[in-house]
């Protein structure tokens, strides 16, 4: 009988000591300011995709890009597991690895940790509203030329009755198309491309002579002036969102339809929506169901993962961000939540 009984134990403990035995021995990595599921994913499992699966098999990420300071992960060869807050131990577990994987994955966490920012240099664009004035505008250039560009001389209608002088400096702006909200069709204002910079080298009554010292595209009579402001990259971090925020992409910097990483665009959320300088919020988009395919009338909706983007610059009821990822093509009308 005790023979019976210790077989039967042995059956029963075996296969789960096999089981612990066979699985590696997870890393355990705390989460540090900067870091983001996709680099996480990136570095630890070697795919920058791997992310939206991390984010939707993870019950303990609600929110998508809010991992904090302190979080701790499991790290394995093949996936990512958040360890729950309950389960975490008071300091980091060390991983019985051999030593060469040691020294690689310790690489890999120091690479990881740095703190992620992305880069501002200043010819962005915005959306302002129908009312915005500028400070002065080009009014012209020698022999009518209705084309111009670096180093070419032109005329402004700003004079030393706005207490202008030679030397001063101006951004030169084109007023480009009215931007309406993807699902109320308000006319949410206008989009203005940056085109370069002027300085003003004679200065009369009420006009001036310049020239342009910088351009980027052509510029032509009509163009807005804005007083200048030293044009310097400089670097954002994120910022965790204060509250829940929601809006729509309404336009593109370059005004192309389909929109991918890298490029710049224009949201429905502003300073009155506290949205705020290195917010950074996820692209969605609605699944739509074919009832043909659902038995009875289904309300359940279903969202896809597209992308993420970070502000960069905010004014009252807009902000213009940088789509810093794309795992499928982002249109205007896509949702942004955060």
């Amino acid at each position: 009988m005790k023979i019976r009984i210790l077989l039967l134990l042995v059956f029963l403990v075996l296969p789960s000591m096999l089981r612990a035995s066979g699985e590696e021995e997870p890393t355990i990595y705390v989460i540090k300011q900067g870091d983001t599921l996709w680099g996480l994913s990136e570095r630890f499992i070697k795919d920058p995709n791997y992310w939206p699966n991390m984010w939707s098999k993870n019950s303990l990420i609600t929110n998508p890009h809010y991992i904090y300071p302190g979080q701790k992960v499991r790290v394995f060869p093949d996936r990512m597991e958040f360890v729950p807050v309950e389960q975490t131990p008071a300091a980091p577990a060390q991983a019985s690895v051999p030593a060469a994987s040691s020294a690689a994955a310790a690489e890999d966490l120091q690479e990881v940790a740095a703190e992620k920012t992305y880069t501002l240099y200043g010819y962005e664009g915005f959306l302002a509203d129908d009312g915005f004035k500028p400070f002065g505008m080009l009014v012209g250039s020698p022999n009518k030329r209705l084309l111009t560009g670096f180093d070419d001389i032109v005329y402004t209608d700003i004079g030393a009755d706005l207490k202008a002088k030679p030397g001063d400096k101006f951004l030169i702006y084109r007023k480009d198309v009215a931007v309406k909200h993807p699902v109320s069709k308000e006319e949410m204002g206008f989009k203005y491309v940056p085109l370069g910079t002027l300085q003003l080298t004679d200065v009369e009554a009420n006009s001036s002579r310049a020239i342009i010292t910088k351009s980027s595209m052509e510029i032509s009579p009509g163009a807005y002036l804005l007083p200048y402001k030293e044009i310097r990259r400089h670097e954002i971090s994120l910022k965790n969102t204060g509250i829940d925020l929601k809006g729509y992409i309404m336009e593109s910097l370059n005004g192309v339809n389909v929109i991918a990483t890298g490029d710049i665009v224009y949201i429905d959320l502003g300073a009155s929506q506290d949205a705020a300088v290195g917010n950074m919020l996820y692209v969605v988009r609605d699944v739509v169901i074919d009832q043909r395919k659902v038995l009875g009338k289904s309300d359940q909706t279903f969202q896809e993962l597209l992308g993420a983007i970070v502000i960069l610059e905010v004014r009252e009821r807009t902000s213009t961000a940088l789509v810093v990822k794309s795992i499928d093509a982002i249109y205007k009308g896509d949702r942004v939540v955060s």
